[in-house]
């Protein structure tokens, strides 16, 4: 299938010419990860960078057919390090940057002056602040927002009319982050949060699960679903089937709204798996999925363009000409008043697709992809 594309991407490439050649820059920041109750699903060192590295083979295979040229360099901040110098050592090759640090992290360097003129893809940060008040207009987000993932799971709420609800949340940034998301979705798609509750323990819970979450969710007023918001994977895994009452869980543990998982195998997925999987020897993540697209978008628009020009390949990815097809059964495209990549959210268990957003029944004007995240309406990035 991929060959195909790339035929196809010849044939109509008119516009296309040789002899262009463009330099990408894959830039991490390592952060310390925050110590969890389990060490059963360790992160991959090379989380991001494999996805990255897949795509850059593909938008290679297209090149050597148009005379264009991809190359990728790495750079890989220790934690701690100086972020801001290794970025003004990469911008100082090349204006394409692809960025897997935190959010803020992500603005010291999109509000370098050296940044002024590039082009930054957020491949890590699921903020949504990044996709509102502090956007800017150098930085567009291959990730979802944590508010594309919740208005999913949101969505799927509605289509089984499971209305009411009750929510545990850990304390970690990252999770009170994707609480709040919920809060969101939740008000806009209708729904009621019934009960809520903190998780603060620090208890061995792989021998104490069966004691302590009884108790702990015995107090919970009548609820369809148990949402978790535990987005470092600390507590969560050990709450289903530990409950007082015997509810189904979903958030961050049970059924999971993802940027992308080796479950999906629809739409030329499994191809995508398997070129995954020959090159990294590990299943395909979502931040491995978001690197992939924002190096595939530079090679799409490169490929469309014939062009390497920042000003050029950024003006025709936010344009309606800009198409990405991304094995999730519908083309995506970027949000050209805050830079988010539009895609579809599958909805998952460790075992299967479940679902995948947007749902059948929630209708938008422009595209049924913009049911997930801020819409125009709502955004309060100003920066496009």
């Amino acid at each position: 299938m991929f060959l195909r594309t790339v035929l196809a991407l010849c044939l109509s490439a008119s516009a296309a010419t040789a002899d262009v050649s463009v330099v990408i820059h894959y830039l991490r920041q390592d952060i310390e990860q925050p110590p969890v109750l389990s060490n059963l699903d360790p992160i991959p060192e090379d989380l991001g960078l494999r996805g990255a590295e897949l795509a850059l083979k593909e938008n290679t295979t297209t090149g050597r057919f148009l005379g264009q040229t991809y190359t990728m360099e790495v750079t890989h901040v220790p934690p701690g390090g100086d972020l801001p110098a290794a970025a003004r050592s990469a911008l100082a090759l090349t204006d394409l940057i692809v960025l897997d640090a935190p959010a803020e992290a992500l603005l010291a360097v999109a509000d370098l002056p050296e940044a002024a003129n590039a082009l930054i893809f957020n491949a890590s940060a699921p903020d949504d602040s990044l996709r509102g008040a502090d956007c800017r207009a150098n930085l567009l987000h291959s990730l979802p927002s944590n508010a594309m993932r919740t208005d999913a799971l949101a969505q799927f709420l509605v289509q089984r009319r499971w209305d009411d609800l009750a929510l545990i949340a850990g304390t970690h940034p990252d999770d009170i982050a994707f609480a709040d998301a919920l809060h969101g979705s939740l008000t806009k798609f209708g729904l009621r949060l019934r009960s809520e509750k903190t998780w603060a323990f620090d208890a061995d819970m792989r021998r104490t699960a069966s004691q302590e979450v009884p108790l702990f969710t015995q107090d919970l007023r009548d609820h369809d679903i148990l949402l978790i918001a535990d987005e470092i994977h600390d507590f969560g895994r050990y709450i289903a089937y530990n409950t007082w009452d015997p509810r189904p869980v979903a958030g961050s543990e049970g059924l999971v709204p993802v940027t992308w998982s080796h479950v999906v195998e629809q739409w030329g997925a499994a191809q995508l798996q398997s070129r995954f999987d020959k090159l990294a020897d590990r299943p395909m993540r979502s931040r491995d999925y978001a690197a992939w697209a924002a190096v595939r978008s530079i090679g799409e628009a490169v490929t469309r363009t014939g062009s390497g020009d920042t000003a050029a390949l950024r003006t025709f990815l936010l344009g309606p000409d800009f198409e990405l097809a991304g094995f999730k059964g519908r083309p995506m495209s970027y949000r050209n008043w805050n830079g988010q990549l539009r895609q579809p959210i599958p909805l998952v268990t460790d075992r299967a697709l479940v679902a995948q957003a947007p749902l059948e029944g929630f209708l938008h004007q422009t595209s049924e992809l913009d049911t997930l995240g801020q819409d125009r309406p709502e955004s309060a990035c100003t920066a496009f």
